[in-house]
């Protein structure tokens, strides 16, 4: 069995960023040996255990399978034998696709990286790991809330035109409003807002998600009815 560090923690560290939450992928290990150790089960849809101490989150290494519309349609495996590489591979963007050992001492040579994160992470970009991006709904509201969060990232052409493809395709229309909520709620509360409503019209997620929104894109504001906003929704 082991254990990584893995996702935001690693990608925070690397940038020189506040690491306030954990998250760890368990490597070759049964759900049975985990409560053994004496972790709780608490995942719904996959294995995932609080540590007994820290309460600190950790998920059988896993593989995800397309099998319906929406954020919902997938079949997860868990097997001993699927490798940190593999679990890695089904995360959504490359910067959050990294790992390092449980003891990691913080250097960038002893990261896990299969999809160049750390190369990404340089140069600001938000890009999707491979084409199994377009499977989840989800992950266009969370590009959009990492690019209000990282406002100086750019999303790489490739993955908004991927974005572009899924709304074309419907994706975005099996989006629950709960989950919908929760991304945007996030989002708003990040460095620079607007960016994320950029990123979703830019994409064709707003027309959809927000028409109401859409619609007074651009539209001038008159400054005796709104002294302290801009001149247009931007």
């Amino acid at each position: 069995m082991q254990i990584f560090m893995v996702g935001g923690a690693v990608r925070d560290r690397l940038m020189g960023n506040a690491v306030n939450d954990r998250d760890w992928v368990v490597v070759g290990a049964l759900p049975d040996e985990m409560t053994r150790l004496g972790y709780m089960a608490v995942g719904r849809d996959f294995p995932v255990f609080l540590h007994p101490e820290t309460h600190e989150e950790y998920a059988l290494a896993r593989t995800e399978r397309k099998s319906g519309r929406g954020y919902r349609g997938f079949v997860v495996q868990t097997s001993p034998d699927v490798t940190l590489e593999e679990d890695l591979s089904r995360r959504d963007l490359t910067v959050n696709a990294m790992a390092a050992p449980a003891d990691w001492d913080g250097s960038p040579l002893t990261v896990v990286d299969p999809h160049d994160g750390q190369r990404d992470l340089h140069d600001k970009v938000l890009r999707h790991v491979t084409a199994a991006f377009r499977e989840d709904p989800v992950r266009i509201l969370r590009i959009a809330r990492f690019a209000a969060r990282f406002a100086d990232f750019s999303v790489a052409p490739e993955t908004m035109a991927l974005m572009r493809a899924m709304v074309d395709e419907g994706e975005v229309d099996h989006l629950v409003a709960e989950r919908v909520w929760q991304e945007l709620s996030r989002g708003l509360m990040e460095q620079r807002p607007s960016r994320m409503f950029e990123v979703l019209r830019e994409c064709g997620a707003l027309a959809r998600l927000l028409p109401e929104l859409d619609r007074l894109w651009g539209v001038p504001q008159r400054a005796e009815y709104h002294p302290r906003s801009i001149p247009a929704c931007t």
